[in-house]
């Protein structure tokens, strides 16, 4: 089992996304994500947020956001449990990543992204912003397709 975090950051109107270009073997290659990244023994799901946030932007968040739990289920991998946040606040400038190229993606321009599909239901609510927390359920097979999306609060709803 994996535990990470995800985060995106906001600046007018926009969303800091991560093309992930630059890691061999990267199962998000060529995706656009969320930076964010897998919990190091003894620390929080914050603290980690705080860190990968720092290690991948050089941005140190001031302000953020619980928004909600993503539950990855796989046919041939660990399943990835993440812990989601937005943030709008920050201090620092933004670095070179070594896992892809930072851009701020206007949120309206985002849908035409490559993104993981289940992200898309994910972002839908971020983007839609009514407050509230989430949890989600994607289940996918051995070829990376998405097989199954449920929204598991406030009650169970099947998305796919």
């Amino acid at each position: 089992m994996i535990i990470s975090t995800l985060c995106y950051v906001e600046k007018d109107d926009a969303f800091l996304m991560l093309h992930r270009t630059k890691k061999k073997n990267d199962v998000n290659h060529n995706k656009w994500i969320g930076v964010g990244g897998k919990l190091e023994k003894g620390e929080s799901p914050e603290e980690c947020l705080l860190r990968e946030v720092r290690e991948e932007t050089g941005l140190s968040l001031t302000a953020f956001r619980y928004r909600g739990l993503l539950s990855f289920i796989y046919e041939d991998r660990e399943p990835e449990y993440i812990f989601t946040y937005t943030a709008d606040g920050y201090e620092g400038s933004l670095t070179d990543c070594n896992e892809g190229d930072l851009r701020w993606v206007r949120k309206s321009d985002i849908p035409g992204l490559e993104l993981w599909e289940g992200d898309r239901y994910m972002l839908d609510l971020l983007l839609k912003d009514e407050g509230g927390c989430f949890s989600l359920k994607f289940c996918y097979d051995r070829d990376d397709r998405l097989v199954s999306a449920l929204s598991l609060l406030p009650s169970l709803k099947k998305l796919k």
